[in-house]
């Protein structure tokens, strides 16, 4: 009999160690599923959302790069790349929103970004208790970041480490193209021309300046995107000036300010213009438009 007590007492004690090895791997597993957001909110995905809604382009851009985008029901009227994001639910312009719409469109989950949409919008979405994941990618990094977190949610991982490897690898082998010895020209990327306003040093913007062996010559503000006056852009001459437009819109830079005309860069049409989407979104097309800028100047 005491044999028998012994086997039972080995075959419990054996059953809730394998009782507690799960419940530790369940812990690990919902411990690995956690994601932080930019705010500081912490998410736990026990399956991926089926129904979201994106309230800014670059967000909808990553979707769609990802190959999720089969559970995009909502997004905004700015959100027009790929061709495909044009045909989707239209939900506001980045500032408005028609939050009934939203509402009966029924989303597990929305993302936003801290840039592009305002605390407002974030407070209605929790007082409605819809659920909102929010992103600040300001740099490369944070959007390797956001990236990175897009992927983790929809149990893409593995396939955005690797996606975020290449263009790390390519921003890798344009830097290790310029040479050391080579003179460092400065430039402006011009955002607006009424008033004059610079992409500055903390911006994503400037980066690929950086990578692509330009001096800003915003750099020494504190500010994301500095107001310059006319005099100031005199002063500092930049080599280049890098504009958001088409090459038809050269005479509209020149003409502008009537003392631009002595500055280096329109004197000798180093005005590179380039797609605005392209440029101006913090999303995964940020190598694509690092890799462009290189080669249009170097086919100078």
């Amino acid at each position: 009999m005491s044999t028998r007590k012994n086997i039972f007492r080995i075959f419990f004690l054996l059953f809730g160690l394998m009782l507690l090895s799960c419940v530790n791997k369940e812990e690990q597993r919902r411990a690995s599923l956690a994601i932080t957001d930019d705010l500081g909110n912490v998410f736990e995905f026990g399956t991926a959302p089926a129904r979201i809604i994106t309230l800014a382009p670059s967000l909808t851009e990553i979707i769609y790069d990802l190959g999720v985008e089969k559970y995009l029901t909502g997004n905004t009227f700015y959100c027009d790349y790929p061709e495909a994001a044009r045909k989707i639910e239209k939900v506001g312009d980045m500032l408005t929103f028609n939050f009934e719409k939203i509402v009966t469109l029924k989303p597990d989950l929305v993302f936003i970004t801290v840039e592009g949409n305002t605390k407002e919008t974030y407070d209605k979405f929790r007082e409605l208790g819809i659920k909102i994941f929010v992103s600040n990618p300001r740099s490369f990094e944070g959007i390797k970041k956001t990236y990175l977190d897009f992927g983790k949610i929809f149990g893409l991982e593995k396939e955005a480490k690797l996606k975020i490897a290449a263009w790390d690898s390519t921003v890798s082998r344009i830097k290790s193209s310029l040479s050391s010895h080579q003179q460092q020209k400065t430039a402006m990327f011009l955002i607006e021309l009424r008033p004059v306003m610079l992409a500055g040093k903390n911006t994503f913007i400037n980066e690929y300046l950086e990578i692509c062996g330009l001096k800003n010559i915003a750099e020494d503000s504190p500010l994301n995107y500095p107001v310059y006056s006319r005099e100031e852009i005199l002063r500092k001459d930049p080599d280049f000036i890098i504009y958001p437009g088409v090459d038809e819109e050269f005479p509209k830079i020149k003409n502008s300010y009537s003392e631009w005309s002595s500055l280096k860069a329109i004197q000798r049409k180093e005005i590179i213009f380039v797609d605005r989407n392209l440029y101006l979104r913090p999303g995964p097309r940020f190598v694509e438009a690092v890799t462009d800028l290189f080669t249009r100047l170097h086919q100078k």
